[in-house]
C-alpha cells in the first residue's frame, strides 16, 4: 500500500508539473503567415471606416469626411457608391436578418439602410437627451443593437460618455454604461453572452456579462493594448473576431490581437493608422482593414465569424 501511495504521489506531482510547464499554444503565427504583408486595396478616400463583410465575400466601408459616403465592394473587388451625403455614417452592422443598420454620427441616429442606399430611423438613443456623436453598432443574436456614444473632442469637462442598448423591436434604447472614457469599437463574444468596448483614450478594455433583457453586469478589464507611447492616448477604436473567438482591434499600433480569454499575441503593421477591421473574400479569410485615406487587406490562416457580419 505505501509503493502505491508514493507512485500515485509521484505521478500526481509529474501531471502538475506538466501542466505548469504546457504553454499557450495560441499565437499570431496561428492568425497570419510570416510572408503575409499588408496589401493597399484602394486609396483616395477621406476617411475610411465602419467595414462589415457581406455573405458573398463583398464589403460594405464609410468615408467619413467631407464625402460622407457609404461604400460597397463587391465579391469581385468593384467598389461603388451606396448612398451619398450619409450624415456622416461611421460604424455598421447586419442584424440577424440581413438587414444592414448604420451609425450616423451628425445625424445622431441609427437608421436602418435598404439596398438601394435608402435609410429609415431606428433610434435617436433613450430620447431623454440627444445623442453626442454615436460612433459604432453591433447587433446580438436577437437582433438587439449595442451602440456607443464618445461624443465629440475634445472631451467635454465632466461630460459622461455612454454606451446603450436598443432591444429588439423598440425604438428607445436603454443606456446601459457610463463608465468608459471614451467606448468606440465593440463587438460580442461568439456565445453572445460577453460585450467588449474598446477605448478610444485608455489601453484597457473592458468587457461585461450580457444579460437576458441586454443590461449589462460585472463590469472588468478584459484587454489591455500594448506598446502605448507614455502619454499617448491608445486610440482604441474599432474590433472584429474570427472563428476561434480572437479578438482584433485598432490602436494606435497597427491591428493588435487578442486571443479569445483576453491575452496579448501580437500587432500587425498598417501603413497608415487604422481605424476599423473586418472579416471577407473567399471563406472569409481576409482581414480588411479601413485606415485614414485608405482600404487596406491581408490574407489569413483563419476565417470571420460564423455569424452575419461582425
Amino acid at each position: 500500500m505505501r509503493k502505491i501511495g508514493s507512485l500515485m504521489m509521484l505521478a500526481a506531482a509529474l501531471l502538475l508539473t506538466g501542466c505548469a510547464s504546457t504553454p499557450h499554444s495560441d499565437s499570431l503565427s496561428n492568425v497570419i503567415a510570416p510572408d503575409a504583408k499588408v496589401q493597399l486595396v484602394q486609396e483616395g478616400f477621406l476617411f475610411t471606416e465602419g467595414p462589415l463583410g457581406t455573405p458573398d465575400g463583398g464589403l460594405y466601408f464609410t468615408d467619413l469626411r467631407a464625402a460622407q459616403r457609404i461604400y460597397r465592394m463587391d465579391s469581385h473587388g468593384k467598389i461603388a457608391v451606396l448612398r451619398e451625403k450619409s450624415n456622416t455614417t461611421n460604424g455598421l452592422a447586419f442584424t440577424p436578418k440581413g438587414e444592414l443598420i448604420g451609425v450616423e454620427s451628425d445625424g445622431k441616429r441609427i437608421v436602418r439602410i435598404a439596398a438601394n442606399g435608402d435609410y429609415t430611423e431606428v433610434t435617436r438613443g433613450t430620447g431623454a437627451a440627444p445623442m453626442m456623436l454615436p460612433n459604432d453598432v453591433i447587433a446580438d443574436a436577437k437582433g438587439g443593437l449595442y451602440f456607443t456614444d464618445p461624443g465629440p473632442r475634445p472631451i467635454p469637462k465632466g461630460r459622461k460618455h455612454h454606451v446603450y442598448y436598443l432591444p429588439p423591436g423598440a425604438t428607445q434604447a436603454i443606456m446601459v454604461d457610463d463608465t468608459t472614457t471614451r467606448p468606440n469599437g465593440l463587438t460580442l463574444t461568439l456565445d453572445g453572452k460577453t460585450l467588449i468596448v474598446a477605448d478610444t483614450v485608455e489601453a484597457d478594455m473592458p468587457a461585461w456579462d450580457v444579460q437576458p433583457d441586454g443590461t449589462l453586469r460585472n463590469r472588468r478589464v478584459f484587454m489591455r493594448l500594448r506598446d502605448i507611447p507614455e502619454g499617448k492616448d491608445s486610440g482604441g477604436d474599432g474590433m472584429a473576431i474570427d472563428a476561434e473567438g480572437r479578438f482584433y482591434v485598432t490602436a494606435i499600433t497597427g491591428v493588435q490581437v487578442f486571443d479569445r480569454m483576453g491575452r496579448y499575441l501580437g500587432n500587425i503593421a498598417v501603413p497608415k493608422k487604422p481605424t476599423n477591421v473586418a472579416f471577407s473574400g473567399p471563406r472569409k479569410s481576409v482581414l480588411y482593414i479601413t485606415a485614414q485615406e485608405g482600404l487596406y487587406r491581408i490574407p489569413t490562416l483563419t476565417q470571420g465569424p460564423p455569424r452575419l457580419g461582425k
